[in-house]
């Protein structure tokens, strides 16, 4: 029997710069790694590059001036609510400069005790201790002062996002409000930017119903290029976007699903082999120590090619271990019946059986995207492609 399932490599890659051709030199960084490390590409392996390399190649970066401009264009008026954003530098905070210097005036709607992931904004055992109904109460910027602190620290980064929040757009020109129904807003401002990023389709409705003259999220902001040469996101606008720099974001990837799928007959070209190839960002998983959902992404993974549609067809192994077991002490018997059972699988449905329990019924790109997230980091590792072997295998695969 064959002793390794699945196996994970994380590729080094010389640093990306704007304008390569990324399938070449992805491609090139793989095969170089087969040969080095002495292993061979297999059909139905999965290679995995990250998002932040596929949007470096294609330049697609845009300034905080260049996203004012578009702000100013499509919030006339130049007051205007902003709604549950999250807390980030990396995230939010060249994007909050840009909109503050599109407009004159911006009312800040925070959601609580945190941001949708995760992001505390109070200690939970604080709030419930006061007599806050956070499913109705709408609290100013004193009224929170007053009940959580002069200050109120995120727990690792140190930072009060509401003071950092507050300072980006300008004391003069801020207003900060707290609520968890989005239309609280109203009162503010008529014309509302919801920064949500997995709720913004039911923010945007409710505030429709609600009589709002304009609403658009970041996901309707810098859609097309703002001036020649700006960056841009078709599908998720500013979504997805990382700080660059102090002035300038790199936005979520463009034309992925081209990119994979010339990657995939690439490779098929060179090695014979049919590989899956994922574009991914963020992975879909919480942190349980600090209760951050990692996902700030719109979506996990912006291309795939066909072959990771769909989820696990999976069953569980420990279920049939057990229920073996109970029929016989010959381990030769169960290991004969469960390597059966598991060749018979794509037979067979699954959807409400027993034996699938437990089997984790996700999207593939979802747990490909994780595993590929987790295996990069976001630091200094150094590998933004990311392959991975044997992962469709299960034990009755030779």
């Amino acid at each position: 029997m064959r002793t390794i399932g699945t196996q994970v490599r994380g590729i080094r890659c010389p640093i990306f710069r704007p304008g390569d051709d990324l399938a070449e030199r992805v491609i090139d960084a793989l095969l170089t790694s087969c040969k080095q490390a002495n292993y061979q590409l297999n059909d139905r392996d999965v290679l995995g590059i990250t998002e932040s390399a596929v949007a470096r190649t294609q330049g697609n970066f845009i300034t905080a001036d260049q996203i004012a401009k578009d702000v100013r264009s499509k919030f006339p008026s130049g007051e205007i609510g902003v709604t549950f954003p999250i807390l980030s530098r990396n995230r939010f905070a060249v994007i909050l400069q840009a909109i503050a210097r599109g407009v004159d005036k911006v009312h800040l709607l925070f959601s609580y005790p945190a941001d949708e992931v995760g992001n505390h904004l109070m200690d939970p055992e604080v709030l419930d201790r006061t007599t806050v109904n956070p499913y109705t109460d709408v609290l100013d910027e004193k009224h929170y002062r007053e009940l959580f602190g002069a200050k109120v620290l995120h727990p690792f980064t140190g930072i009060d996002y509401v003071d950092l929040y507050k300072k980006i757009v300008g004391a003069d020109k801020a207003e900060i409000h707290f609520a968890n129904d989005v239309c609280a807003i109203l009162p503010f401002s008529r014309q509302v930017l919801t920064a949500d990023i997995h709720s913004r389709a039911r923010s945007k409705r409710r505030l429709q119903a609600a009589g709002a003259e304009i609403v658009l999220g970041l996901d309707d902001l810098c859609t097309t290029p703002v001036e020649p040469g700006a960056g841009y996101n078709a599908d998720y606008g500013l979504l997805g976007s990382n700080k660059s720099d102090d002035e300038e974001v790199k936005l979520f990837p463009r034309d992925c699903q081209t990119l994979v799928e010339r990657i995939q007959a690439r490779l098929l070209e060179l090695t014979g082999k049919r590989v899956e190839v994922m574009v991914y960002g963020d992975g879909a998983f919480k942190d349980p120590v600090g209760k951050i959902w990692e996902l700030a992404d719109p979506v996990v993974s912006p291309g795939f090619t066909a072959g990771l549609r769909g989820t696990p067809h999976e069953v569980k192994l420990k279920y049939l271990a057990d229920e073996m077991q109970k029929k016989t002490k010959d381990d030769a018997v169960v290991n004969a019946t469960i390597q059966e059972r598991l060749r018979d699988k794509k037979n067979t449905g699954q959807v409400g059986e027993e034996e699938s329990l437990g089997t984790t019924p996700r999207q593939l790109t979802d747990l490909l995207g994780s595993l590929c997230d987790l295996t990069s980091g976001s630091g200094d590792k150094g590998t933004p492609v990311v392959l991975i072997q044997g992962y469709f295998d299960c034990l009755a695969d030779d």
